[in-house]
């Protein structure tokens, strides 16, 4: 099974969504700004790509967290204020089957679909 996750108004979850679409990926979507998240997930990504990966520093989320706790995140610390703050996460975050990736690439795309 694989799923997609991310928000939908993302233009690289857009991107990678009409990629899956147009590769014929049978994919279910999950929006974790509308749909939620559960602690257990969470920490299967952190566990899976550890924090530094699967946290998006770049975001407007990220920027607008006080330097405080930016400097106390760590594996255990983080699954909290992602379930506080889920577009902290790096997108689309891609679990196929337990394999779990961010971000999106054509190449690595094709390669994992081939």
């Amino acid at each position: 099974m694989t799923t997609l996750y991310g928000i939908s108004n993302c233009d690289t979850v857009k991107k990678a969504r009409k990629w899956l679409e147009q590769a014929n990926v049978d994919y279910t979507f999950h929006d974790f700004r509308k749909d939620g998240l559960d602690r257990q997930q969470v920490e299967k990504w952190v566990s899976a790509l550890g924090w530094e990966s699967l946290v998006n520093k770049r975001s407007t989320t990220w920027k607008g967290l006080d330097d405080d706790a930016k400097a106390q995140l760590n594996d255990s610390t983080v699954v909290a204020v992602i379930l506080d703050q889920p577009t902290l996460i790096k997108r689309p975050l891609l679990d196929q089957a337990g394999e779990i990736s961010v971000g999106f690439k054509v190449a690595d795309y094709e390669q994992r679909f081939a």
